[in-house]
């Protein structure tokens, strides 16, 4: 069971296994035959941590999904709801529990994911169902393990809410995680970050070790560095087309256009990435528009050119514009404002682009990729090397004094922090053993990401195994949607 999960230095089942317990205690604490009714969000993270057959043993013997009306007869003892703190989802549930038959006898229970919300408690007062649940838990699940070597905390809105609604929830949920992470796997001495984000995490992490300085882990360090990267620090790469298998699954599935419109895509990115043309009105993306192919496809490219352009010219990005909510529709006007203020789509405010001394001190572009048998990170975008993975290449050496210039044109601070480990932790390195780096992508990571990272971790001479932590798993595609204000009838 889960054997993927504990292969490689860091064994990510401990993880799972945490969490498998925690839930265990809770359903045990619900005597008697359950029926589980669970937010339709929450299944696909739950799938990851519990089979049904765990659930089984502690007497689950029906699963619904959370709708409005009445719960489906089910003849057990126990309802449980399994579901985020969204107040929409109160009202449903006491919708449920109004709806149930008296004569029943049932007992009801909340399990909130992550976290419990004293708001969400009063909704369920107002509708005067609170008194009615046996227990109101939390179940704190944090950090998910995907992969060997890859967690996510399938936060689904982490970027919107960071850059668009200065909500820093998410990034407390992060602070939590890596936190437990800590106390599986041993403090992490080092701590590198870069952008506002990732500042603010360190500094509750910090916080929240003072808190409970008593409590320090005593377990010897697994990780010897964590590295937290803001996704706006690169927000080129998750625009670009991923050309890794699961990168281009994730691309592609379901989509079913010429492959001559894809190359043409793929050539146009190509170009604005290597700095061609990118200041001017681009006549693929014109056509694009006359077509009306589907808009997040323009918004993508449009916002590419934006970011290898730093920002458009003014009668460039009013042109745009104007195409866009012309042929899309004026509702669009507030995708294209919420574009902007993530720093996505914005006027050029000043004559020098960095872009290009960043693409070239840092290698980002590598003419002849070797695709069959990649020597560089590059190979992920057939010669574009994801900016962010560049950056943890470089930390793992020679160091990031060696681009400090780069870091200060790049969004966000850049800071180094050392935790105090307790006596007798310190780590011996044998001759030869790689070091351990967590790498925190503080607002999503691509597949192709991944697939850079782990290419760095199999290297001979890398002397660095990674792994990968994220809020979410995305592509240019989710997380563009993420940012529309009317995103459902969008492809």
């Amino acid at each position: 069971m889960a054997a993927h999960l504990s292969y490689g230095r860091v064994n990510l089942n401990i993880l799972r296994e945490a969490a498998r317990k925690e839930l265990r205690e809770f359903l045990d604490k619900c005597a008697g035959t359950k029926a589980i009714v669970w937010d339709e969000y929450l299944t696909g993270p739950f799938g990851l941590i519990a089979q049904y057959s765990l659930l089984k043993e502690h007497e689950v013997d029906k699963m619904f999904t959370l709708k409005a009306g009445r719960v489906p007869p089910a003849d057990v003892k126990n309802i449980i709801f399994f579901v985020r703190p969204r107040l929409e989802l109160m009202d449903i549930i006491a919708e449920n529990v109004l709806s149930e038959d008296k004569q029943q006898l049932r007992e009801f229970h909340i399990l909130f994911v992550p976290r419990r919300s004293l708001l969400c408690e009063q909704r369920l007062k107002e509708q005067g169902v609170l008194g009615c649940f046996t227990n109101i838990d939390e179940y704190i699940l944090d950090l998910i393990p995907y992969d060997g070597d890859l967690l996510s905390m399938e936060s689904e809105t982490a970027f919107r809410e960071c850059y668009l609604e200065n909500d820093q929830t998410s990034l407390f949920h992060t602070a939590k995680g890596l936190m437990t992470l800590q106390a599986l796997y041993g403090t992490i001495p080092q701590i590198f970050g870069k952008g506002e984000c990732a500042r603010h995490v360190a500094n509750m992490m910090l916080r929240m070790k003072r808190e409970f300085g008593g409590s320090q882990s005593q377990i010897l360090p697994v990780f010897d560095t964590l590295l937290l990267l803001d996704r706006n620090v690169d927000l080129l790469t998750p625009l670009a087309t991923q050309l890794t298998y699961e990168g281009l699954i994730d691309e592609i599935y379901g989509i079913t256009n010429a492959s001559d419109v894809f190359f043409d895509n793929l050539t146009v990115e190509q170009e604005f990435m290597t700095g061609v043309d990118t200041d001017k009105v681009n006549t693929y993306i014109e056509d694009c528009i006359a077509q009306k192919d589907p808009l997040i496809k323009i918004l993508r490219l449009v916002c590419m050119q934006s970011v290898c352009n730093n920002g458009l010219k003014q009668k460039v990005l009013d042109h745009y514009k104007r195409e866009i909510l012309q042929t899309y529709g004026y509702e669009h006007i507030l995708t294209l404002t919420n574009l902007e203020k993530a720093g996505l789509l914005k006027p050029q405010t000043t004559t020098r682009n960095n872009y290009p001394t960043i693409r070239k001190t840092l290698k980002l572009w590598m003419e002849d990729a070797n695709e069959q048998n990649p020597n560089d990170i590059s190979y992920v975008y057939s010669g574009y090397a994801p900016l962010s993975v560049r950056l943890a290449q470089v930390l793992a050496r020679p160091g990031w004094r060696s681009i400090e210039e780069v870091l200060k044109m790049l969004p966000g601070p850049h800071f180094e922090e050392r935790q105090q480990l307790p006596t007798g932790l310190h780590k011996k390195r044998q001759q030869g053993e790689n070091r351990t780096t967590l790498v925190f992508f503080l607002g999503g990571v691509t597949y192709a990401e991944i697939a850079a990272l782990r290419f760095l971790s199999q290297m001979e001479d890398s002397g660095t195994e990674y792994i990968i932590a994220t809020t979410k798993l995305l592509n240019g595609t989710s997380w563009i949607r993420s940012l529309m204000d009317r995103p459902d009838n969008q492809s």
